[in-house]
């Protein structure tokens, strides 16, 4: 496989989950969120360079936090005002000279390593691979005229719309894998508000960026629900691999 380096942006507040602690801090089973996403990456992974991007406030914490788990061998660089900085941060932090370049949510812990691999595989044939899901729900679109509007939640129930067919639409996750020089060129550019996630920025530069089958358990968590719902996902992921081994065994 090529040399990569994975590049972990963990820059969020903890303004959602309505508490002063940053969700990327939190613990999911017994350790820290950042942690598990760590550790996830490093076991699909062996040998990538990890950097991971902090808030500089928070590197401290970070660090005082880790000293206290099994953390997977890892590098810390500050971040930015905006996500598009922070990950030009970690470009910059970069020590090794990957040929491919993912980039993590730090709180998307639970991405098994075989979508990983999936991605990082995708994108080394074609220069830029996202992990997307298809959407359940039905969509929606707002905004135009109509007696209720989205600054006045009371009456939003009235504002016009009209629906969106799903069958087009996706859901993306990351890791968002790209060939290193691809990567490096389309963040040498100024930030821009389109710039919604790391494929909107390589798609400004002219690149296409294959769609790869990502998971529904590939949740980025940002409520106290997705807690839950993750904390649940782990307890029923480690009692499959626990029971594993034991029911081969019954067979042997």
């Amino acid at each position: 496989m090529e040399r990569i380096a994975v590049i972990i942006v963990a820059g969020g507040s903890g303004r959602r989950m309505g508490e002063g602690l940053p969700k990327q801090f939190r613990l999911l089973g017994g350790q820290p969120v950042l942690a598990r996403t760590i550790g996830a990456f490093a076991a699909a992974l062996p040998g990538a360079e990890i950097v991971v991007v902090l808030p500089e406030k928070h590197i401290p914490f970070w660090e005082n936090l880790k000293a206290r788990f099994d953390v997977a061998p890892h590098r810390i660089a500050a971040g930015g005002e905006e996500r598009f900085d922070s990950v030009r941060c970690g470009l910059k932090a970069l020590a090794s000279n990957p040929e491919l370049i993912a980039v993590q949510d730090g709180v998307r812990p639970l991405g098994s390593p075989e979508m990983i691999r999936r991605v990082v595989e995708a994108a080394a044939r074609d220069g830029a691979a996202i992990p997307v899901v298809e959407p359940v729900d039905s969509f929606r679109m707002t905004g135009g005229p109509g007696r209720g509007t989205a600054e006045n939640p009371e009456t939003a129930d009235t504002e016009a719309s009209h629906p969106i067919d799903r069958s087009r639409l996706r859901i993306v996750q990351t890791p968002q894998v790209f060939r290193a020089d691809i990567l490096q060129k389309a963040y040498a550019v100024e930030f821009r508000r389109e710039f919604t996630d790391d494929a909107s920025v390589v798609e400004a530069a002219g690149h296409s960026v294959r769609l790869v089958p990502g998971e529904r358990t590939n949740l980025k968590l940002t409520t106290p629900e997705d807690f839950i719902v993750a904390e649940a996902l782990l307890s029923a992921r480690e009692e499959t691999e626990t029971d594993g081994p034991a029911s081969s065994r019954q067979h042997d």
